[in-house]
C-alpha cells in the first residue's frame, strides 16, 4: 500500500513544483498588490451610460497654472492719513470740546486679473474701496499705476484700468457650465506672497453668505464654492478650470480664523463678465428686476415651510409679485414656485438672483415656474427699479470745494435710512485737500448746521460762505465726522 502512495506523492509534488515555476516565470510582472503609483484608476469613473470616458486619467493643470500666473496680478492700494472729529452727542464732548481722532495710513493688497491686452484688470471692489491709490504688479515684477473706471459693491467687483498694451489676458468660461467636483486652481496673491497656484475641486454652487450685505442694499450672492486653498491677499483672483479659463472671481473665505478653513467662495464668470461689460460702458451695473419677493426654504421658519409647502416642490416661492413689473405682466402670481430662469434650473433665492445679475432692463427672460403642481413657462421683461427699461447711467460728478462729488442713489439712501446725501468721489488738490484728511467714500449730510440731501443744496450752502463745518459718516464707521474749513471759496480756492 505505502509502495503505491509512493508514485502519487511525487506526482502531486511534481505538479506544484511546476505550477509554481510556471506562474513565477510568466506572471512576474502581475503582483498582487499594486504600486499606489502604477494604479492610476484604483475606483473607474464612468458616464452617465456606463462606459468609462476617453480622459479618465489624471487632471493636468500644468498650462493653465503657467498661463494663468501671467494673466493675474497683485493688486496695492494706499489710504492716507486723516484726521477725524469724534461724535459730539457725548458728555466728555459737552465738557471739553469735540475730540479728534488721527487715522494713520493704511496699506492694502489682494489680486486682480487681466482680462484685455489693452489692460482692463477686474478684482473686488473691497480690494480698492476707499483707496487713494493703486497699483499692480505683474508676474515679471513690473509695477504702474492703476485708475478704478468703477465699483459694484453688490456683486464686490470693481474695473481697474492701466495703460498697458499686448498684456497676457484670461478668457471667461461659461459658468454656467461649471459642475460639483470639477476641479478648478485658485491663483492670486495670498500674504503678499508671489503668484501662487492651489487646485481644488467645486463643492458647491450657487452660496450665499451674507458677506455682499455690508457693502450693498441690494447684495448679490451666488457664489461658487471651493475647497482649493484660499487666504488673506487672493481677493480678485482667478478661479480658473483646467482650460485656463476664468469660471469665477475669488472674492471670500469661510473661516473662523481669517486664513484658510476649508473653504472659498467666487463670483461666477457670468455675473462677472456682464457686470465689467456694464461698468467700462456706463459707470455703473444696469440691474435687471422681475419685480417679485420670495420665500426661500434655506431661511424660512419651519411653520413657514408647511404652510407653504416649501418641503413638497422645488423651486423658489413667490411670496408678491410688484403691480406693473415685468412678472406681473407675465401672469406670475403668489404661491408660484420660480423653478427654472433661462432655461437653468433654480432651487434658491441665490440662484434665481445669480441667473437675472446676468441680464439687464429691457431683456426678455423665461422663466419656467410651478402653480398647483402644473408645469408652465412665461416670458418676462425684465425693468430696472423704477419700473422702466432705460439705462441708468452713473451720475456725473459735481465739482466744488476743489473736489468731486455725487449724490446718493436710491439704494445707499436706503441702506444708510437718509433722505440723502452727497458723497465724496475724489478728493482732489483743492481746500478739501489741504485743510482737512477727509477720504473718498464721505457722505455729506449737513453744512453749517443745514441738512443737504442733494448736490443743489450744498452749493446752495457754502455759497457766500468763507468758514464752514462740514458734518458726515463713513459708510461701515460708527458716529458722525465734523470738518471745518476756513477762507474758502465755493471752486476750492483759498481767499
Amino acid at each position: 500500500m505505502q509502495n503505491k502512495l509512493i508514485p502519487v506523492i511525487l506526482t502531486a509534488a511534481l505538479t506544484s513544483v511546476m505550477t509554481l515555476f510556471a506562474v513565477s516565470h510568466f506572471q512576474h510582472n502581475v503582483p498582487y498588490f499594486a504600486a499606489a503609483e502604477t494604479r492610476h484608476n484604483a475606483l473607474p469613473s464612468f458616464t452617465s451610460e456606463g462606459t468609462m470616458p476617453a480622459n479618465a486619467g489624471a487632471a493636468n493643470f500644468e498650462l493653465a497654472a503657467q498661463n494663468s500666473v501671467k494673466a493675474v496680478v497683485h493688486v496695492k492700494t494706499t489710504t492716507n492719513a486723516r484726521a477725524v472729529m469724534a461724535d459730539g452727542n457725548d458728555m466728555f464732548s459737552q465738557l471739553f470740546g469735540q475730540r479728534q481722532y488721527l487715522i494713520p495710513s493704511q496699506m492694502g493688497s489682494g489680486s486682480g486679473v487681466v482680462i484685455s491686452p489693452d489692460g482692463y484688470i477686474v478684482t473686488n471692489n473691497h480690494v480698492v474701496a476707499d483707496a487713494n491709490e493703486v497699483t499692480v504688479t505683474f508676474n515679471d515684477r513690473y509695477t504702474t499705476q492703476a485708475k478704478v473706471v468703477a465699483t459694484d459693491p453688490a456683486t464686490d467687483i470693481a474695473v481697474l484700468k492701466v495703460e498697458e498694451k499686448n498684456l497676457p489676458f484670461m478668457e471667461f468660461a461659461n459658468s454656467d457650465d461649471v459642475k460639483l467636483g470639477q476641479w478648478v486652481l485658485a491663483v492670486g496673491y495670498p500674504f503678499s506672497l508671489d503668484a501662487t497656484v492651489t487646485a481644488g475641486i467645486v463643492s458647491a454652487k450657487g452660496r450665499s453668505i451674507g458677506i455682499n450685505k455690508e457693502r450693498s442694499a441690494s447684495a448679490i450672492e451666488s457664489f461658487i464654492q471651493t475647497d482649493a486653498a484660499v487666504n488673506p491677499g487672493n481677493s480678485g483672483g482667478a478661479l480658473v478650470n483646467t482650460s485656463g479659463q476664468i469660471i469665477g472671481i475669488t472674492s471670500a473665505i469661510a473661516s473662523p480664523t481669517g486664513s484658510y478653513a476649508g473653504y472659498s467662495y467666487a463670483i461666477p464668470a457670468n455675473i462677472v463678465r456682464k457686470d465689467v461689460n456694464d461698468l467700462v460702458k456706463y459707470g455703473s451695473v444696469q440691474r435687471g428686476y422681475m419685480g417679485i419677493q420670495y420665500v426661500d426654504e434655506a431661511t424660512a421658519t419651519p411653520d413657514m415651510v408647511s404652510k407653504l409647502g416649501l418641503d413638497k416642490s422645488d423651486g423658489v416661492y413667490v411670496m408678491e409679485v410688484k403691480p406693473n413689473s415685468g412678472a406681473a405682466k407675465a401672469g406670475i402670481q403668489k404661491g408660484d414656485f420660480i423653478t427654472h430662469i433661462d432655461g437653468q434650473p433654480v432651487n434658491n433665492r441665490s440662484e434665481v438672483d445669480g441667473q437675472i445679475a446676468r441680464f439687464q432692463p429691457g431683456d426678455n427672460i423665461s422663466v419656467g415656474y410651478l402653480r398647483n403642481g402644473k408645469a408652465s413657462t412665461t416670458t418676462v421683461q425684465l425693468t430696472n427699479l423704477n419700473l422702466g427699461t432705460d439705462i441708468m447711467k452713473a451720475e456725473t460728478p459735481s465739482v466744488f470745494l476743489g473736489a468731486t462729488f455725487r449724490p446718493l442713489n436710491d439704494e445707499e439712501k436706503a441702506k444708510y435710512n437718509i433722505p440723502g446725501g452727497v458723497m465724496l468721489t475724489d478728493l482732489g488738490k483743492g481746500v478739501l485737500s489741504k485743510q482737512t484728511q477727509m477720504h473718498r467714500g464721505f457722505v455729506i449730510t449737513g453744512i453749517n448746521n443745514a441738512v443737504v440731501s442733494t448736490i443743489n443744496d450744498v452749493e446752495q450752502v457754502i455759497a457766500g460762505n468763507t468758514n464752514i463745518q462740514i458734518a458726515g459718516f463713513y459708510p461701515g464707521s460708527a458716529g458722525m465726522y465734523y470738518y471745518g474749513l476756513n477762507n474758502v471759496d465755493a471752486f476750492g480756492g483759498e481767499q
